[in-house]
Parts: C-alpha cells; sequence; structure tokens
C-alpha cells in the first residue's frame, strides 16, 4: 500500500498533469497536509468538498481516489478511478491505480488492460511500466501453472518455469514491500 510519501507525490506530480482550477490548489494543499497530520477523515472530508464544488476537475478526484485506496477502501477507490478514466481517458494515472487494485484482486487481465492504455497514454511512466511487467508475469505464471497441470512432453519444462516466474513473483513482492509502492 503506498505511504504517504508515495501519496504526496502522486498528488504533485498530478498537479502538473491535471487539468485544475488555479483557486483550488491551495485547498488540496491543505487537504494534504491534514493527511500527513495524521488527519485522515478530515483531509477525506475537505477533499470531498473541493470535489463537490468542482466534480469537473480531475485532481481532486485523483487525491480522493488515492486517500480512499490507502485507506484500504479499495471498492470506493476502484469506483472513483474508473470513473476518472472515462471522463479524463487521456490521463494514465487513474488507469496505473486501477490496475494496481484490480491486480491485488486477482483481476489480472483486467489489470493488465488498464496497464497497457496507461502505457499507451505515457509511454515513460515508470511506475505504469513496472506494473506491467508485475502483471505480465503473474499472468506467465498462471500460463505456466496450467501448463504443469496438461499431460505433455514439456510438462517438467512448464514446472521449472512456474517454479522461476514464482521465485520473481515473490521476489518482487518483497522489494514492494519494503518500497512501499
Amino acid at each position: 500500500m503506498p505511504t504517504s510519501r508515495h501519496l504526496a507525490r502522486l498528488i504533485a506530480t498530478l498537479a502538473l498533469a491535471l487539468p485544475f482550477a488555479a483557486g483550488a490548489i491551495a485547498p488540496l494543499d491543505e487537504a494534504q497536509a491534514l493527511w500527513h497530520a495524521g488527519k485522515q477523515a478530515e483531509a477525506i472530508a475537505a477533499v470531498e468538498r473541493l470535489v463537490a464544488q468542482s466534480p469537473n476537475e480531475a485532481r481532486p478526484r485523483f487525491a480522493l481516489a488515492v486517500m480512499r485506496m490507502e485507506r484500504g477502501e479499495t471498492d470506493t477507490a476502484a469506483k472513483l478511478f474508473t470513473a476518472l478514466t472515462q471522463d479524463f481517458p487521456d490521463l494514465a494515472d487513474p488507469f496505473n491505480n486501477l490496475a494496481v487494485i484490480l491486480a491485488a484482486r486477482g483481476e489480472l487481465d483486467a489489470a493488465h488492460q488498464a496497464l497497457e492504455q496507461a502505457v499507451r497514454l505515457q509511454p515513460d511512466h515508470v511506475l505504469a511500466q513496472e506494473n506491467l511487467g508485475d502483471i505480465l508475469l503473474r499472468m506467465a505464471a498462471r500460463a505456466y501453472e496450467l501448463a504443469a497441470k496438461l499431460p505433455s512432453a514439456t510438462q517438467a519444462q512448464a514446472a521449472v518455469k512456474l517454479a522461476r516466474s514464482r521465485e520473481l513473483i515473490a521476489s518482487n513482492a518483497g522489494n514492494a514491500r519494503s518500497d512501499k509502492r
């Protein structure tokens, strides 16, 4: 799960990427400060007020979705990210974050589609590229697992590939925990 530092970096990155009314920047900064001060409920309420005031602004909606995701409210966050992908189909970040939720649910094919779209929109999006690699690795492991169960001359090879892919997945999971991304 992302850290507060990660949340700040995401929102700061989006400051340049997402359209947003100039007058609402300070309130979003204030909400972020509340979040960092450990006042999550107040921060969310402040961002929800911003969204209500400017429902067509992407940045407060994205910030709200990230905050909900960080609090473990993944169903709500997924709905918010999905709405962002529909209302702002040119933005890569909502697709990337939606994919993270989908992958955590085991919805690898849907996560793959969302990440492919994020990378199409922004080929230099480092996190989307890395997340896409992780999803492809998990999808490969899924295919190797099936191949290892099917009787064939290459069943043993599939089992070896499955073991290797699982080692990589476990290694990536350990790295993600230490990076807290």
